[in-house]
């Protein structure tokens, strides 16, 4: 059985679990003060041209999400997300268990437009309803598309002249600015949101995001919200560890490049079979439509998760690729899509 389930079946990349081994005796302070998580930061800092920026690393996606957005809007504000959304569709309710309502929106592609964002804001008139106060976006989103930098600057201006906060799910940004088609830079986030975070997880590490917060009224007492969220991690060196070890040189984008390639070899085998897709994703989530009978035999080998039906007799699944997975699977898969 091979997973094409998702991009965190696999443990991490060589180069960490050696970097934790050859630093696992060093003495070091706690919660996020080590020596490791100061230089990750540092270069952060460095690679994101940006030395005003206050980064934090945390553990999970949906941790980051909840700590962060929690801490940005005041108890009666909510967030404006996608139907397709991580907040809205993937958390347990986890933002709503911070007492702050996630208003969703449908949209074709996965991404919100000022449109979007304005249609919220006229159903969301005055204080008998909660206040829209963040847009909540995810590049790449939940179904593999991506923003280009356009879309950002649009978002980002309607958000500023709305008085809006704009925050961006990084859990795969890696996959999404390796991508092709892409125009941003990781450079370039800093000026296009208030807060964003890098994606560790999924993308080669063994846990961890790291979250950056620009905008400076966002910035005060945050590690009081990380601890109170039980997000602060006694050892938190090994986060720092990490982050270090995928921006020292450029692991983490030839990781991400990896993921998205082996899903080109997936996405163009497929294309030659004449199998249509759900999306035209350029990341490492890809979304075929099979006959349902085609997937019951596919399932005897691979793992992978039935996105939704598309008629009767078909339905679209999701396949993912990751920084590990190996061409010789890939290959084999195209072979049994043949039959």
């Amino acid at each position: 059985m091979y997973s094409f389930k998702n991009d965190y079946s696999e443990g991490a990349h060589p180069n960490i679990l050696q970097a934790l081994i050859e630093t696992n005796l060093v003495q070091e302070a706690g919660y996020g003060e080590d020596s490791f998580t100061i230089q990750a930061v540092k270069v952060l800092k460095e690679k994101m041209g940006h030395a005003d920026a206050d980064i934090h690393l945390l553990s999970g996606g949906t941790q980051t999400n909840l700590t962060a957005i929690s801490a940005f809007l005041r108890p009666h504000e909510a967030a404006i997300a996608a139907t397709s959304g991580h907040i809205f569709v993937h958390e347990t309710g986890a933002i709503e268990a911070t007492g702050h309502k996630v208003v969703a929106i449908d949209t074709e592609d996965g991404k919100l437009t000022p449109a979007h964002i304005q249609q919220v804001l006229d159903e969301h008139t005055d204080e008998h309803m909660v206040k829209p106060k963040l847009v909540y976006i995810s590049n790449s989103t939940e179904i593999g598309s991506i923003y280009l930098k356009s879309e950002l600057e649009a978002l980002k201006s309607f958000c500023d002249s709305h008085n809006l906060l704009l925050f961006l799910d990084g859990a795969r940004l890696g996959s999404a600015l390796c991508a092709d088609g892409n125009d941003l830079q990781l450079s370039d986030l800093p000026h296009l949101v208030d807060a964003f975070y890098i994606g560790g997880t999924k993308n080669g590490a063994l846990l961890g995001e790291a979250l950056v917060i620009i905008r400076d009224s966002l910035k005060e007492d945050f590690r009081y919200h990380i601890k109170q969220k039980g997000a602060l991690l006694a050892k938190g060196r090994l986060l720092g560890i990490q982050f270090l070890e995928l921006f020292r040189d450029n692991l983490f984008f030839e990781l991400a490049e990896h993921a998205n390639n082996m899903a080109s070899l997936l996405r163009t085998g497929l294309h030659k079979e004449n199998i249509d897709f759900l999306i035209d994703s350029p990341t490492n989530q890809l979304f075929p439509i099979l006959h349902n009978d085609q997937i019951k035999k596919l399932q005897d080998k691979y793992a992978f998760l039935v996105w939704e039906k598309t008629d009767a007799d078909k339905s679209a699944i999701r396949l993912v690729t990751s920084w590990a997975t190996k061409e010789e699977a890939v290959i084999q898969f195209l072979k049994d899509i043949k039959g």
